[in-house]
């Protein structure tokens, strides 16, 4: 898999301090989980390839701007914000993907949580901690804690996108 388009990935520091140590990792697996949707129609993007799953390309980046948005803005900030795709009624919306749902308004809606998260996380210590009520379960986290579980969260779905990528079009890569 070639990277094309505007899709950059910029590997992390080997040197840099914790802050620009985190923030390189968070980056690259944006930069990442773009790079494996690259080249592809919606309608491929849509695919769920991995039946029973209901995982899509699509349904991931959708994922991803819930999460953004849920972490650093919700749980850090403590701001009272609506579901993007996911409902009561549907708490998986994210992945419930339609025949009508687009990569342009997809990765809008992430890139717009992306820069969300930035600004949200902007000149604030690592050692924030957030607002025990701001959690569903009364739980206190540091923006550092965030950080890495960010990381995390992209890394493991990023597997899952290498999986859908192979299986929509044969193309691998790290």
């Amino acid at each position: 898999m070639t990277t094309t388009s505007g899709s950059h990935r910029t590997e992390p520091s080997t040197t840099a301090n914790e802050r620009e140590m985190l923030e390189g990792w968070l980056d690259y697996h944006r930069a990442t989980l773009v790079w494996k949707c690259e080249g592809l129609q919606d309608e491929e993007l849509r695919r769920r390839p991995l039946a029973p799953s209901e995982l899509s390309l699509l349904g991931l980046v959708r994922h991803m701007a819930e999460v953004e948005r849920y972490w650093f803005r919700e749980i850090m900030l403590g701001e009272d914000l609506p579901e993007l795709y996911c409902t009561q009624e549907d708490p998986d919306g994210d992945f419930h993907i339609g025949d009508t749902d687009t990569w342009a308004e997809a990765e809008q809606t992430w890139q717009t949580e992306v820069e969300g998260a930035r600004q949200a996380a902007a000149g604030r210590s690592l050692d924030m901690l957030s607002k025990p009520e701001s959690h569903r379960r009364g739980e206190t986290f540091s923006l550092r804690w965030v950080y890495t579980h960010m990381i995390e969260e992209y890394a493991r779905h990023n597997g899952h996108a290498d999986l859908l990528r192979e299986q929509i079009d044969g193309s691998t890569g790290d």
